[in-house]
């Protein structure tokens, strides 16, 4: 339940996938998406591993009907099993499907939900509401030519108006623009090759997925720091306060010596003056 609170898993029961852009989505696969997600973190919690190693985890949890989406052979049946991930992009949460689909629309992908869920539910700092009446990026050029994802979203970049919250977003979202919108991998875009580099908003910059995962783990308890909040959040059942700050820093600052271990935060959490 937690999972689903706080990674929109919730969100995968009412997407729906373009059934001709994605003719491979069903029902089947949709339930695959979230199981994995959900086995995935409960063993991450039952065996006490660090909060961390939700982003770099070297296993997922697939039945058949998920391996073959994913192209790991040999897996037959429709029992789920704990297989090694071997490629880089599929290591953590940022490589399940169900984290792709509910950050894209019905026949495409979005960098700039992805973006937003990046800032929202990894580094905690979640953007201003956008304003209001904001138009359809055109797909073509005026030439007639079909534009790249990359290049529609630099129109909103170049609005000072919009600029201030895509310049975060927008290139989180390219980092995980090799996964079309049910999560699959691919390397090019209407016969465009797919330019997943950007930088952080504090000018680091990376070229794909691996390399943003890299700087994330410079700075762990940024990420351990969004953990802990989503998880008090989800222990009081209401927002997390300003006035709740402190007692998240100490929560974090005392599981450090611990790894940031699971047991450590859930600890800090009832331990907390606000619980």
């Amino acid at each position: 339940s937690f999972a689903s609170q706080w990674l929109h898993l919730r969100r995968m029961r009412s997407v729906a996938p373009d059934a001709n852009a994605f003719p491979e989505f069903d029902e089947n696969l949709r339930d695959a998406f979230i199981r994995e997600t959900e086995l995935f973190v409960q063993s991450q919690l039952r065996t006490d591993r660090s909060v961390v190693e939700l982003l770099t985890s070297d296993y997922t949890f697939v039945n058949e009907r998920l391996a073959r989406h994913y192209g790991i052979p040999n897996i037959y049946g429709p029992r789920f099993r704990r297989v090694a991930v071997h490629e880089e992009h599929r290591r953590g949460l940022l490589g399940h499907g169900s984290i792709h689909t509910v950050t894209s629309l019905a026949t495409r992908t979005s960098p700039v939900i992805r973006g937003k869920w990046v800032l929202e539910n990894i580094l905690g700092a979640p953007p201003p509401p956008p304003p209001p009446d904001v138009p359809e990026l055109p797909d073509r050029a005026d030439d007639g030519r079909m534009r790249s994802m990359r290049e529609r979203m630099e129109e909103h970049r170049a609005n000072p108006v919009c600029a201030s919250c895509h310049s975060r977003m927008d290139p989180l979202g390219f980092a995980m623009q090799n996964f079309d919108a049910i999560g699959k991998w691919r390397d090019e875009e209407g016969g465009t090759v797919i330019d997943a580099s950007g930088a952080l908003p504090d000018g680091r910059s990376f070229d794909g997925l691996s390399e943003l995962r890299d700087l994330l783990l410079l700075r762990p308890e940024e990420f351990v720091t969004t953990v802990t909040e989503k998880l008090l959040t989800y222990a009081l059942g209401r927002g997390v306060e300003y006035y709740d700050r402190p007692a998240i820093r100490r929560i974090v600052r005392e599981s450090e010596s611990q790894d940031y271990r699971w047991s450590s935060i859930v600890a800090g959490v009832a331990k907390s003056m606000p619980f």
